[in-house]
Order: structure tokens, then C-alpha cells, then sequence
């Protein structure tokens, strides 16, 4: 199941109780600000999550990914394999 466009795993996020997020895929804007990029950009493009698009890893997703605070090591990068793999 897809939790998020980017490839994050909500379930595992720190802030999903903590303000109320329901999820990238369902909510309108996200806590963090008026919008998320990469959200954005697959919503555009009408696709379910980073990995489905042509452009995957994009170097957004990949900083993102990668990012020295916010990022994972590029683990929501395989994520999006992953999803896409089912």
C-alpha cells in the first residue's frame, strides 16, 4: 500500500501522531508547510508515488532523500521501488 508520494513510510513517521497527518495521499496540505515539492509534482503528473515517474530518482527526491537533516540515507528512495515492484 502507498502511504506516501515520496516514498516515506508513515507508519513509521514521528510526527504522524503527534499533529494528525493522515498521509501525503490523502490530505490537502501537509503540517510542514503549504506544500511539499514532490507531492506536488506527482499529483501533477498523476502518479502515485516518485518511483512510478520516468524522471525516477529525480535530484529533488535525491536531496530530499539525502537531505543532512531531514533525509534517510535514501531509504525512501527504495521505498518507491519497492511499491512499484507489487
Amino acid at each position: 500500500m502507498i502511504e506516501s508520494r515520496c516514498g516515506i513510510l508513515c507508519g513509521e513517521c514521528e510526527y504522524r501522531a503527534q499533529t494528525g497527518c493522515k498521509g501525503c495521499t490523502v490530505i490537502e496540505k501537509p503540517f510542514w508547510g503549504e506544500s511539499c515539492p514532490l507531492k506536488a509534482c506527482c499529483e501533477v503528473k498523476g502518479l502515485d508515488n516518485c518511483g512510478r515517474c520516468n524522471e525516477f530518482p529525480c535530484e529533488r527526491l535525491v536531496q530530499f532523500a539525502f537531505d543532512e537533516n531531514q533525509g534517510d540515507d535514501g531509504r525512501r528512495i527504495e521505498q518507491c521501488r519497492a511499491w512499484c515492484g507489487e
